[in-house]
């Protein structure tokens, strides 16, 4: 351990660690959960922007 660096409280360390491991479990459920909203928001952008093309044709 070095000497010139500041110890941590404990409590904040168990948090941290805890976060990761949380993380770490929910990765895949995490990364599919934000794919699936880039994919929901793009065929939303999408639609949008027919509907508006479609608006100013007519």
């Amino acid at each position: 351990m070095n000497p010139n660096r500041p110890a941590r409280p404990a409590g904040r360390t168990v948090r941290i660690r805890r976060t990761r491991q949380w993380i770490a479990r929910r990765r895949t459920a995490l990364a599919s959960s934000a794919l699936r909203g880039a994919a929901y928001a793009t065929g939303a952008g999408v639609v949008g922007l027919g509907f508006y093309l479609i608006q100013q044709r007519l």
